[in-house]
């Protein structure tokens, strides 16, 4: 047992929580910590059945399928408006908290962190953090786009939501997928490990040229929760990933707890945000 590495995920762990209660905990009295991301008895009968779905078909070959399909960039070019308009009309089918759409999330979560006076990267963070979902505009089902993500071609860790669903997957009876590592080396670094495919990984690619490596951690591995709340997959982490996990748990109660039913008003925020999004980003992006 690696008993350094251990204790530095608990104090990390520790931290996270400590953050949660001082900084962005529910208000008292309103809805509580322990209520978000309840999967033992969502708010929507469709989450079930779309991480079924999900933990069924994300192998390792549907992924390199995808990452060929998409990572060219060259399905459209339009602005970080354009495709915040088309988020507006999604509702995310994994998440068991909210029915709001997209657009508010979003907007949730960048007022929470420009409210916490956070540098403006990483308010645009919060902003711009799930426009990968716009691959639903090119016809994906929502399970290869939303939900938790974790990795493909190794073990598929108990850490993760809904692990029962990972009988249906056919790595999981490979046994070269069906170890620990895998078909990985151990502490390789999260750059060398292939993600379930969704809205994460595919954003990351969006936006590398232009955001800062913590937020780029933050886009990538928002949903990693198996790694930044379960403390998994530790092995498969190099120095730098634990580095830059500080920065993914920092981000993550802000996604995660900004969610409430009063949505912003966008038309007010607006000029804001066309100034912060000049300031990072091209007038069009390559989706």
């Amino acid at each position: 047992m690696n008993t350094r590495s251990n204790s530095t995920s608990h104090d990390a762990m520790q931290a996270w929580e400590d953050f949660i209660e001082e900084q962005v905990y529910p208000a008292p009295h309103e809805k509580a910590a322990e209520d978000y991301r309840n999967y033992d008895n969502p708010a929507r009968e469709t989450v079930r059945e779309f991480y079924r779905q999900n933990h069924g078909h994300q192998t390792l070959d549907f992924v390199q399928e995808k990452r060929n399909e998409f990572l060219g960039l060259n399905r459209r070019r339009m602005s970080v408006f354009e495709a915040l308009d088309f988020l507006n009309t999604l509702v995310d089918d994994s998440d068991p908290d909210i029915e709001l759409d997209q657009l508010q999330h979003l907007l949730q979560t960048s007022e929470s962190i420009r409210a916490d006076g956070h540098e403006d990267w990483f308010v645009l963070t919060g902003l711009v953090h799930d426009l990968g979902k716009v691959l639903c505009l090119y016809g994906e089902p929502q399970w290869a786009v939303v939900g938790d993500t974790f990795p493909v071609g190794c073990r598929f860790d108990e850490g993760i939501i809904y692990h029962e669903f990972f009988k249906e997957n056919t790595d999981a009876i490979r046994p070269e997928y069906n170890s620990r590592l895998g078909i990985y080396e151990e502490h390789c670094g999260l750059k060398n490990v292939l993600m379930s495919w969704g809205h994460d990984e595919y954003l990351y690619h969006v936006m590398r040229p232009y955001l800062p490596e913590p937020a780029l951690y933050m886009i990538r591995y928002h949903s990693f929760y198996a790694w930044h709340r379960e403390g998994a997959y530790d092995w498969l982490c190099d120095d730098h990933d634990r580095e830059m996990l500080t920065h993914v748990k920092r981000f993550n109660p802000y996604d995660l707890y900004s969610k409430c039913p009063q949505p912003p008003d966008w038309q007010k925020l607006r000029p804001y945000y066309t100034d912060l999004i000049q300031k990072y980003l091209p007038a069009e992006l390559s989706f």
